[in-house]
């Protein structure tokens, strides 16, 4: 067996619906609810049922308590998050150009004569 078979990050789907419905203080409807609205989407089994990772966990205590706490609608949740994914990506975009110029500026230092 594979060493690393059972390591697990926050991104592995392992908790069923019901589990899961139970860790984020939800119903399971609510859930499924969230999943059509394209809000949290679980991973699937072979069966097709939900499988939720503790990332999502997170994400669905998140929805409610925008939800909740703030008064946001869930189009209003579904648009922030969104630009929250939209806004990571971004940065790891910079953070790799960013390290591109720099091995850039260090090759051209290199090449270059001094002055």
């Amino acid at each position: 067996m594979d060493a690393n078979f059972f390591d697990l990050s926050d991104e592995t789907p392992v908790y069923v619906i019901s589990v899961a419905a139970q860790l984020s203080g939800l119903h399971p409807q609510t859930l499924r609810q969230y999943d059509r609205l394209g809000l949290v989407s679980p991973g699937r089994t072979a069966g097709r049922g939900r499988l939720y990772s503790t990332r999502d966990i997170v994400l669905l205590r998140e929805v409610q308590r925008l939800s909740q706490e703030e008064g946001i609608n869930l189009a209003g949740i579904k648009r922030i998050l969104e630009l929250e994914t939209e806004n990571l990506r971004l940065r790891d975009e910079i953070n790799r150009v960013a390290g591109e110029l720099r091995l850039i500026r260090a090759v051209v230092r290199y090449e270059l004569p001094p002055s």
